[in-house]
Formats: C-alpha cells, structure tokens, sequence
C-alpha cells in the first residue's frame, strides 16, 4: 500500500508545482539560427571556473585536418581503455554512439580507420560544454541552457549502452573531474532527527570511478557495494547508480541505489539539492533507480561502508567440442543456481554453445562451505569429460579481502572501443526453480551471454517499493545480457541487420519471462514497452517526480522517465500538453 500513498501525497505536491514551461517545442542545436553566438558563449564563459570545452571523437587525433596537435598513436594505442576514454569529453565506450545516422542512411563520424577514406565527423559527439569542477559550475551552465533553450546532455565516463551522454549539437556538462572523496565514521545524513543513527559512509563526487572509490575505501579498512569492469574506470556517482547498481555484493548488502544516505542535485530551476530521506524524500526515491540523466545533475553520493571481509573465490572453465555435452553442463548449471544463491555465492559468468566460465565468491566464507556448495557441480562436469567437455579450471580459492579478489581480477584490462547494442534480462527465481530446462536452451540459443549472478539473497528481502529502481530485481536471481555488434564502416543495411537479429534474441527470453524486465543500464534501445521493462509499475509515480523537480523537462535521456513525449533525437515534443 505504501507505493500508492506516496503517488498520491506526490500528486498533491505537483499541483501546486509550477507547470511544465513548454517554450518551444524543439530545442536548439549547433546546426540552428537559434544557436548561442560566439560572444555569448565568451560572456557565459566567464561564469564558469573552468574555460569552455570543445569535444571532439577521440579518432580526430587522425585526421590532421581535424585535430591538428592530436596524437593518432596514443588513441591507437589507448582506443580499448575504459580509462583512457573516460578522460576525453568527446569518447564514448562505445564508439557507435559518437556517431550519427541521417535520415537518408549517410553516417557521420569519425573512424579510426582512416584507410575507409571517410572524412571525420562530428557526428552525435556534443559541440561545445563545461568541464565541471563545482556545483556552481554546473548551475550555470544549467541556467544557460534553460535561458537558450539548448539540447543540454551530461556526460561523466561515457559508459552508456544507450547513448545517453551524447547528442548532435548538444551542450555538454562534462562531470568528469568531480573527483573530491571524503570519508566519515559517523555520518547522518542532513535534516535527520536528533539522536539518528550514524552510519560509517564515503561521499563521492561526480567524477569518482570505482577504482578511486574502492581504492578510498580500503584504505580506510571498508568496502562499498559497486561496480566491477576492467580498469574501475565506470562511473560511482552516476549512471550505474541512478540506474540500479548491480555488484557481486548485492546478495549480501542489496544493489547500490540500497546504500546511498545521501545526495546532492543540482535541478533545471539551478538549485543545489541535498536530498535524502529527510528532505525531498521524493526525488531521493526516484534518483535511486528510476533512471540516469533524468531529474538533474548529481553532484556527489554518499553511500554506505561495510567493514573489510576475507571471501571464498569459485573458478570454473570449461570447453566442449560439440552441443550436446554443452546442453547437459549448462542445464545443470542453470539447475543449480538457486542452491547455489541460498548457499551465499554470487558473481559473474559468460557462456555460450561452446564454453562455460564462472568467476563467483562466498562472502564471509569458509572453504569446506564452498567445496561443499560448488562441488557437486564440479563433480558433474568431470563426469561428462569423457563426452567431449574440456574442464581447465574447477577449483576455489580464499581470499584475505573482498579487495583482494577484485583488484586481481578488474584493476587492469581493456573492454571498451567497440560498437556494441545490447539486450538484457533479469532473470526470476522461479524460472531457475521450474523452468531451468527451457531457460539453459534459451540461453545457448543467444550463444554469447554474461550471465551475471546478483540477486538474490538480501537483496530479494528489501521492500520493492523502498526506492525507485524495477520493483523486477527484487524477485531476479540472475541478470543476463547479450548484444550484437559490426565493423567501422558498415552500411545501415548491414547494421540494421545486425540488430534485427538483436530483437529476435530480446524477444526469445522476454517471452520466457514475460513479467520481468531488464537493468535499465545495461539493456536494449528496441524494447517493445520501454517503460515497463525498465521501471515496471512504478514508472506512473517516477513520472510524476520528473514533472515536479524538472519543470523546464530540460534533462530528457532515450528510454528515459518522460522520454516517450519526445522524438527519436530527444530534440522536439511530439505533443505540445
């Protein structure tokens, strides 16, 4: 019943709010009239700690012409480190999204293969914005926007299967290089009762990634519920957040939106927010998990720590030379799922129709509770050697700290600077309980799949309707996504094929689980009911939140709360209301 108390004490609260101011119904971008002269953006220039940014594609560094003092062997060198993109305003980690496809099947964009003899484009890679350094800094830019109604986009590391840090003519808030942290044994949160509760906590500013926020953390003997990528380079305090923020520690702690105390916002009417459960309770729901980009400008998080723990590592790697065998280890592994989360494993895996590879932890335990866990399976993948399965690694391991494990399996590597779109699903509980037979065929039909193991547990137990994010994950054992991807220089025809085939995939599981939905961070642009897949019922009330803390709708993200009243580009309404 709470859910629809809140929706009606916010529907109260936007009545007396100020209404939507519509102005135009389109936004202005580089390409218009309507665009700001150089002198504007000189004097606007002057309001901001930081001088005026110009992106540009981080393949620009090859074309002279483009880029003249840019280093084409540096981006050559550096072109798959997540890193390495985060610290240009101009790269997305997927390069596709730099991009731009005109109505008449043209592309543009700017290659790194030069040799395709395309000239470098702008394409979808904003043209002019802030490096933010304060939430003032980006006051005044969302001021500016508003004033000269700009496509506004904002951009932290660039780690987007949506695209939603770039946009053609857009105007960009960079949040890159927000990078304060600070850490605090007793932290309450503003507005609290006297004599609340303190919690040990670290505030993360806007730029943090999550080697810097894990590395913090550890120094001070914690450890924080986050993200795992190579290199930590994916965002703390953005995207991943706001959009849920799944962790091989969500069995144990829930997802990352079940550990936030705090935040600070900066709206489209230029107020810095704190919002916790205290004050602005409503936004504070809605910014955990209702989506990234959405209700404003995050200028910092404060997230829950845990004292330091020592873990149990499972490491499975298996090949087979031919379908059969592979159908008989990955039904059972799907099988065993559900005794395996009750057992405290979690973590990450990939499979296809030709190899299984699990890398999962026990959190707080011991080796004989994982050998006598994770055996059994084991056992029966030896048992199927003599069919043709190549077992190279089927052991477990201790670990002094979560740290430990992490930082030997993520501090380093590459896995950005390809075009990739993607699918997911969140996979339920009783689908591995009553249906894991067409489940483990389904999922070698998609062969290719990251079958990240992170629900469950705790994370099953906190009330769905306490924050905002998918009221599905509460119910999800396993988090899958899948995607499709093409060469640099490929025609529409050849990538429109490419993700037809993506939708035939996305249209398999979801029949399979008809009333789940999927991670609204890691998901697909072609879901047939974008609202309920990733917000499931609570998208009416997040919707309500939108219009009251974003009157000017200035903050508007594909498949974003409030993003079916705009066009494909996000630059005009299709409705005038």
């Amino acid at each position: 019943m709470r859910i629809f108390f809140l929706f009606s004490l916010l529907a109260l609260g936007y009545a007396s709010s100020p209404s939507p101011e519509f102005g135009s119904r389109c936004r202005c971008t580089a390409d218009q009239a309507c665009w700001p002269s150089a002198s504007v953006f000189s004097d606007f220039e002057k309001s901001i700690s930081q001088p005026l940014i110009y992106p540009l594609p981080p393949a620009s560094a090859c074309y002279p012409s483009s880029s003249p003092s840019g280093n084409c062997t540096e981006a050559l060198e550096n072109w798959d480190d997540g890193n390495w993109r985060a610290n240009h305003s101009g790269a997305s980690q997927s390069p596709n999204f730099e991009t731009y496809t005109w109505r008449n099947g043209t592309i543009s964009a700017c290659y790194k293969e030069t040799s395709l003899g395309v000239p470098c484009g702008q394409g979808s890679v904003p043209v002019v914005g802030i490096d933010a350094r304060e939430p003032s800094d980006i006051q005044a830019a969302v001021n500016f926007a508003v004033k000269h109604n700009l496509r506004l986009t904002v951009k932290n590391t660039g780690h987007d299967y949506f695209g939603r840090s770039s946009g053609r003519g857009s105007f960009l808030v960079w949040t890159h290089n927000m990078k304060d942290i600070s850490y605090n044994a007793s932290f309450v949160p503003q507005g609290a009762p006297r004599h609340s509760g303190a919690s040990t906590a670290i505030t993360l500013g806007a730029g943090v990634q999550w080697h810097e926020a894990y590395d913090a953390a550890n120094a001070q003997g914690q450890i924080l519920v986050g993200g795992a990528s190579a290199g930590g380079s994916v965002g703390a305090a953005g995207g991943w957040l706001l959009g849920g923020g799944h962790s091989a520690l969500s069995p144990k702690y829930g997802l990352g939106v079940d550990n936030v105390l705090e935040m600070t916002i900066v709206t489209s009417t230029g107020e810095h927010l704190t919002v916790n459960d205290y004050q602005h309770a409503d936004l504070f729901w809605a910014l955990r998990g209702g989506g990234g980009g959405t209700y404003g400008i995050v200028t910092s998080v404060t997230y829950r720590t845990y004292p330091s723990f020592g873990l149990v590592a499972g490491y499975f790697v298996a090949t087979a030379n031919n379908t059969d065998v592979m159908r008989k280890v990955v039904t059972e592994y799907v099988r065993v799922h559900p005794s395996l989360s009750d057992a405290g494993w979690s973590g990450y895996s990939t499979l296809s129709n030709a190899s299984l590879t699990f890398f999962y932890i026990m959190a707080n335990g011991t080796e004989v509770a994982a050998n006598s866990s994770m055996n059994p399976f084991f056992d029966f993948a030896k048992n199927l050697t003599s069919e043709g399965l190549t077992i190279s690694t089927a052991l477990t391991y201790a670990y002094p700290s979560w740290y430990a494990w992490y930082a030997g399996l993520f501090a380093h590597g590459d896995q950005n600077g390809a075009n990739v779109q993607t699918g997911s699903r969140l996979l339920p509980r009783e689908t591995f309980e009553y249906n894991y037979k067409e489940l483990a065929n389904a999922l070698l039909e998609l062969d290719g799949v990251a079958f990240n193991f992170v629900g469950g547990g705790q994370m099953a137990k906190i009330n769905p309707d306490s924050v905002g994010v998918n009221p599905a994950w509460r119910r999800t054992l396993v988090h899958i996504t899948f995607g499709t991807g093409w060469q640099d220089g490929s025609t529409v025809e050849e990538i429109q094929q490419n993700i037809g085939a993506l939708k035939a995939k996305i249209k398999r599981i979801r029949d399979l689980t008809p009333f789940s939905g999927a991670y609204f961070n890691e998901a697909s642009l072609y879901e047939t009911n974008p609202q309920y897949t990733f917000f499931g019922f609570h998208y009416p009330i997040l919707k309500v939140i939108k219009l009251k803390y974003d009157p000017h709708s200035l903050f508007v993200v594909q498949e974003g709360v409030g993003s079916e009243d705009w066009n494909s580009d996000l630059t005009c309404r299709r409705t005038l209301l």
